[in-house]
């Protein structure tokens, strides 16, 4: 069996691969850097003519696959074969389109999508923007986004506009994974700041995430988040 868990709500559905992974005692695992069919083979089909089923968890592959490339090919046909007699479960930190799922039209497809109106909240982050931003980010709470969900897609929008804005870092693996209108809009809206503001943001971002992590946040979630949108 093959299991597909991808969407663009990237926290929940990144826990649910790694509670699997959890639950699984003898989890085998690869991201798209590590994986190679010579270990894929090594690992499923051992050296044994019987074996018992495998459970291979694998990140990122579909993201990363390159149609033309032999070697990509000839993993993807593996993972196909090998999946009758074994579980693999890939993860991908996107939503995959369903024409690129046809070679796999037989997986268990497990999709986490974010509401749009917190596409629409991150969209409108901006300077001298509070009110709107408050407002935006409260119809995201109360259509039952978490305040998780929202501090870890704001930690991400920032870190893709200061990695886009700041000419002086290499383009970090999650924008080199956008689309190029993605890209486009995101350039408009990075301009809209300058470096150091957004190294600010960010760091208060991790300073909130700290808190809620370690207790000693002062305020709740959804304040400590108000004030950081006030100070934008």
């Amino acid at each position: 069996m093959i299991t597909i868990i991808h969407g663009d709500n990237i926290a929940e559905s990144r826990n649910h691969f790694l509670e699997l992974k959890q639950k699984q005692k003898d989890a085998i695992s690869f991201d798209y850097r590590s994986v190679t069919l010579t270990q894929l083979v090594q690992n499923i089909e051992g050296s044994g003519l019987f074996t018992d089923s495998k459970t291979v968890f694998i990140e990122e592959f579909l993201t990363k696959l390159k149609k033309t490339d032999k070697a990509s090919k000839e993993i993807l046909d593996f993972i196909v074969k090998s999946s009758k007699d074994n579980n693999i479960i890939l993860w991908e930190s996107k939503e995959i389109l369903k024409k690129d799922l046809y070679s796999l039209k037989n997986a268990d497809i497990k999709i986490f999508k974010l509401p749009k109106n917190i596409f629409l909240f991150l969209d409108n982050l901006r300077p001298n923007n509070s009110r709107n931003m408050l407002k935006l980010f409260h119809n995201a709470l109360e259509g039952g986004i978490k305040e998780e969900i929202i501090l870890f897609m704001l930690q991400r929008q920032i870190r893709l506009l200061l990695s886009l804005l700041d000419s002086g870092e290499k383009s970090i693996d999650e924008v080199e994974r956008l689309a190029p209108w993605q890209i486009g809009k995101l350039q408009s809206q990075s301009r809209l700041f300058t470096v150091s503001d957004l190294k600010r943001i960010y760091k208060r971002l991790y300073e909130i995430e700290l808190g809620q992590k370690t207790g000693s946040l002062p305020l709740s979630l959804s304040q400590s988040i108000d004030f950081l949108l006030l100070d934008i």
